[in-house]
C-alpha cells in the first residue's frame, strides 16, 4: 500500500519530529493538534527546526519551503479522512489514546492503517477499541525523530502482514529509517532493555553513590555511550520515564522495572528534565 498522505496526531516533541521528517521526504502531511494554540506551538517547533537545518547547511531554503508547504495544520480529526496512514503521537495517556483511536476509526477510510508511537503501552490496548485491529500497528520513533534512525514496528496478535509491511515500507523506504520488528510486549526492544539501566542510575544517584555528572561521565568514557543515563533521562523527560517504568512494572511485575522513589518525587515536584533545566543536574 502506497501512502500519499500521512496524518500525525500530536505535534509535541515526538509528533513535530515525525511531521518534519515526513514533510522533508516529500510526503503530504495533515497535522492535528488539540487547539489553535497547540497548532501554533507545533508549527513553531517544526518551522524552527527546519530553520536551524538551513542555518547549519543541512537543508537548502527551497527544500525548507517545500517541507513547510507540505504540511496542513488542523484541530479537527475529521480532516484526516483522506490519510492512508495516521500516526498517533499524543501524550502517554492510555485513555486519551483509546479515545483518539475510536474517533480515527470512524473518520478514516476502510483501508487506512492507524499506528501509535507509544513508548510504553501494549498496542493491543488501542487496537481493540477500533473495528479494524488488523490495521493497527506500533511505529515507535525515537527522540529526536529528525536525527534518530530507528523505528520499532510492533505487531499485535491481530496485526495483519499487509499492515506490518505498509508500516515497515513507509518507515524505511519513504522516511529512510532503519526498522526492527518486534512483538507486542510493553517496552518493545529498546525500552525493555534501556529503562532498567536508566532507573538503576537513578537509584545510584539517590543512594549518594556518585554525583550525576560522575555517573554520566563513567558510562560515556567507560562504556562508549554518547550520553550518560541521567542526562538521557532528562532529555527523554522524567514524566515519560515514570510512565514507561510504571507500564513495564505493570506488565512484568519485576522489581527492576519499578520507578525509583526519587523519580516519583521529582515528577511530582515538577522536575521534568527536557528543556526546563529542572532535572538531575539541578535537583
Amino acid at each position: 500500500m502506497t501512502i500519499s498522505t500521512l496524518g500525525v496526531v500530536g505535534a509535541g516533541a515526538m509528533g513535530s519530529g515525525i511531521i518534519e521528517v515526513a514533510a522533508k521526504a516529500g510526503v503530504s502531511v495533515i497535522a492535528r493538534e488539540i487547539s489553535p494554540e497547540a497548532v501554533e506551538a507545533g508549527k513553531r517547533r517544526v518551522e524552527g527546526s527546519l530553520a536551524k537545518a538551513v542555518e547549519r547547511g543541512k537543508l537548502d531554503e527551497a527544500a525548507r519551503d517545500a517541507a513547510v508547504a507540505a504540511i496542513v495544520w488542523t484541530t479537527d480529526l475529521a480532516d484526516l479522512a483522506s490519510c492512508g496512514l495516521v500516526i498517533e503521537a499524543a501524550p502517554e495517556n492510555l485513555e486519551l489514546k483509546k479515545e483518539l483511536f475510536g474517533v480515527l476509526d470512524s473518520v478514516l477510510g476502510p483501508d487506512a492503517v492507524i499506528a501509535t508511537n507509544t513508548s510504553s503501552y501494549p498496542i493491543i490496548e488501542v487496537a481493540m477499541v477500533t473495528g479494524r485491529p488488523e490495521q493497527v500497528v506500533g511505529m515507535h520513533f525515537f527522540n529526536p525523530a529528525t536525527v534518530m534512525k530507528l523505528v520499532e514496528v510492533i505487531s499485535t496478535q491481530r496485526t495483519s502482514e499487509a499492515t506490518r509491511a505498509t508500516a515497515s515500507a513507509f518507515a524505511s523506504e519513504v522516511l529512510g529509517k532503519r526498522v526492527v520488528h518486534c512483538k507486542d510486549r510493553a517496552g518493545f526492544v529498546v525500552n525493555m532493555l534501556l529503562v532498567p539501566y536508566l532507573c538503576q542510575a537513578m537509584r545510584m544517584f539517590e543512594a549518594g553513590h556518585a554525583e550525576a555528572a560522575d555517573i554520566d561521565e563513567a558510562m560515556k568514557l567507560g562504556a562508549g555511550h554518547p550520553m550518560g543515563p541521567l542526562e538521557l533521562s532528562d532529555m527523554i523527560g522524567l514524566d515519560v520515564m515514570l510512565w514507561t517504568a510504571e507500564s513495564l512494572h505493570d506488565e512484568y511485575n519485576e522489581a527492576f522495572y519499578a520507578p525509583p522513589p526519587l523519580l516519583r518525587r521529582m515528577v511530582a515536584a515538577g522536575h521534568l528534565g527536557r528543556k526546563t533545566g529542572q532535572g538531575f543536574y539541578s535537583y
